[in-house]
């Protein structure tokens, strides 16, 4: 048994991935192997692992490790509330922690470890970490969870232009910081008129989820058109997202905000050209926006809507009122409070005759959730032109490729557009990049064109569609298939 033993060990730090028994085997074998033997196959187990593999990771499980001096070591995150309430085991005459628990395949949330019952810190053996509005955490992310390209800084494609800004209140309820996000291109096509995307919490918009960046990427892979954008800081969000203020601050956003950018920029000036967009709180005063002005936001975006101030009056004013001219887009995490009552939204929403697309995804109330889905709402809200509209010069790229609904159950349509007639290969893949289906393999002419995906005899999970043109250049998209 001994050897038995210790061959586990060898192999696992030689970075052979192995299932959680074997992970389990090895504490045994380090509850019984003397020293030196017994540091030595810990030392060669961090070292083998600490560089992106810690959480360390078998089949759906994720075995937090901390190894240093404590009495006690806890884990806290999206999975448990913040709560300190995952104690970690010593191993018996070592200074390294465990915890195991199971997560689903593509779930991605954020954690710290708590020491001693108060010190909180990141974890030591992690380097990967995300930033949240109370500081950095570390993340934990399962093998199927896709990190968002979208928010990466590209040097080589066209920037957007930051103007800054302050606006008062005419109703007394405050100034407030402004950032406006102008399109690339903006400046020389002067005949262009832009919808516009209306941020609140807008500066950690900015820094946190780099809606910047993101839009950016979106506009220069040609998945959105050009669009504006208006960042707007709080004062104090909780009284005027969602308290005793939340009127007034409508009301200035919905006249004087609106006013300003319609003024100054070459906006379009319809309703459903405007989005209001939030997280939280800031998806609360997007609702109580969108239900109060449909004239001004034909648009909602909600990212976590927490509609749960004031007896859910967002939520119960959709719910028993007559329905209003307004489409929603929705995402949310299955690790947070609200996510049943998210459900609930969608479900009654939809049997009154909404327009919603909504995501449901494994993760936490989090900067990580919603700064990886700002493109699921802009792309479906603002898609790429597919030719020159009136008052506006429009070039399309060589394509764009969009699914919708997503994620879906059991059918979605596959949308693409060709800048040029030609050979298309369009090809779904599964999460281990296995051809799953062929859609298409032919010629075809420029313009839009749909297929469907009808996946009923597949199973839920992460898939690939790719869009692949004669001359090479190839799209590749993420859809959820949810049973």
């Amino acid at each position: 048994m001994m050897k038995i033993f210790a061959l586990l060990c060898i192999l696992s730090s030689s970075g052979i991935i192995y299932s959680q028994q074997n992970f389990l085997n090895w504490v045994t074998y380090l509850n019984i192997v003397a020293e030196p033997a017994k540091s030595a196959s810990v030392d060669s187990f961090i070292t083998a692992n600490r560089n992106g593999n810690i959480p360390y990771i078998e089949g759906d499980k994720a075995v937090f490790l901390y190894r240093g001096s404590a009495n006690t070591v806890a884990a806290a995150g999206d999975f448990n509330g913040w709560s300190p309430s995952y104690t970690l085991q010593k191993i018996s005459t070592t200074n390294l922690y465990y915890y195991i628990k199971s997560f689903e395949p593509n779930a991605r949330l954020d954690y710290k470890f708590v020491l001693n019952g108060s010190n909180w810190i990141l974890d030591p053996l992690n380097s990967k970490t995300v930033s949240g509005g109370f500081g950095p955490n570390s993340e934990l992310a399962m093998p199927m969870y896709i990190q968002p390209a979208e928010i990466a800084y590209n040097p080589s494609i066209p920037h957007g232009t930051i103007l800054t800004t302050s606006l008062a209140a005419t109703n007394g309820v405050g100034t407030f910081q402004t950032k406006i996000y102008l399109p690339p291109g903006y400046a020389e096509n002067t005949s262009e008129r832009y919808p516009v995307v209306y941020f609140h919490d807008g500066y950690e918009y900015i820094d946190l989820a780099s809606a910047v960046i993101v839009m950016d990427n979106l506009i220069a892979q040609n998945k959105i058109r050009p669009v504006i954008a208006v960042f707007v800081k709080p004062n104090n969000r909780n009284d005027e997202y969602a308290g005793n203020k939340r009127s007034l601050y409508a009301q200035f956003f919905a006249t004087q905000v609106t006013a300003y950018a319609d003024n100054n920029f070459r906006t379009i000036t319809r309703a459903d050209s405007r989005l209001t967009l939030g997280d939280s709180f800031g998806g609360n005063i997007s609702g109580y926006l969108s239900y109060h002005y449909p004239e001004v936001f034909g648009l909602c975006g909600l990212h976590s809507g927490a509609f749960w101030p004031n007896s859910y009056e967002v939520y119960n004013l959709f719910i028993n009122a007559p329905r209003k001219e307004v489409s929603f887009a929705a995402v949310w995490g299955t690790y947070e409070g609200l996510w049943e009552n998210m459900r609930s939204f969608r479900d009654q929403m939809t049997a009154k005759g909404y327009s919603l697309i909504w995501s449901e995804l494994p993760e936490g109330h989090s900067w990580g959730l919603w700064r990886a889905n700002i493109d699921f709402m802009l792309e479906h809200f603002f898609p790429p032109l597919p030719s020159s509209v009136a008052g506006a010069e429009y070039i399309p790229g060589e394509f764009s490729l969009q699914a919708y609904p997503n994620p879906f159950n059991p059918q979605t349509t596959i949308r693409f557009s060709l800048g040029k007639s030609g050979n298309v290969s369009l090809v779904v893949y599964d999460a281990l990049g296995r051809i799953v289906t062929r859609l298409a393999d032919a010629y075809y002419e420029a313009g839009s064109h749909q297929l469907n995906f009808n996946a009923v005899n597949l199973s839920a999970g992460i898939y690939y569609v790719s869009l692949k043109t004669a001359t090479g250049i190839m799209q590749s998209m993420k859809v959820v298939l949810v049973k």
